[in-house]
């Protein structure tokens, strides 16, 4: 006899968060960009007085340039995010996120010149926190060190070449970096 096959939403949060992700897209080429700009981004020195600034604090994360974009990031939340959240739970994940998109946010507000959306900040603090995955107390996984000099120092030296620009869209690098130290930090407090 045959086992019937029912799809499982296995993963609450990487589903829903891609999912936000899309519909933003979708509404950002709608509006013809109105709603990333609007909604889905933040920019340097933004006005404070306007209660939306303090939203898109949080909400850059969800805004994407084009389905390009998108999908680089998206792929990556996809893959690493299932196995997280079975590690840490949804609520860990959602935290990770909130904290990456508060902390990237905040540093293009004061300090970096342009305008930032999208998930790469996640995407870096997710494959930080991955190496913490197998990790034991009073250890320093081998597998951190290896992402944080791979990953992290590939960002910094990009950073310092002057090197922002990959298919002919502008990259925020220190979203990278900040990001991937949000996942370090979550990644060592949550070791057993």
């Amino acid at each position: 006899m045959p086992r019937s096959l029912r799809l499982d939403y296995n993963a609450p949060f990487t589903l829903t968060y891609a999912l936000l992700c899309i519909v933003a897209l979708v509404i950002a080429l709608l509006s013809g960009g109105a709603a990333n700009a609007g909604f889905f981004s933040i920019q340097h020195n933004p006005d404070w007085s306007h209660a939306l600034t303090y939203i898109r604090l949080f909400t850059h994360v969800l805004g994407h340039a084009n389905a390009e974009h998108l999908a680089s990031n998206i792929f990556l939340i996809l893959l690493l995010g299932p196995m997280l959240e079975e590690k840490y739970g949804w609520q860990t994940l959602l935290v990770t996120t909130l904290i990456t998109a508060f902390v990237t946010g905040m540093a293009m507000a004061l300090i970096f010149p342009g305008t930032l959306l999208g998930a790469s900040g996640v995407v870096f603090a997710f494959i930080v926190l991955s190496s913490f995955s197998r990790a034991k107390s009073g250890t320093i996984p081998l597998t951190f060190l290896l992402v944080a000099l791979l990953f992290l120092g590939q960002e910094i030296a990009a950073s310092i070449a002057g090197s922002n620009e990959v298919g002919g869209h502008e990259i925020a690098r220190f979203a990278h970096i900040l990001g991937g130290l949000v996942g370090a930090v979550v990644g060592w407090v949550r070791t057993p």
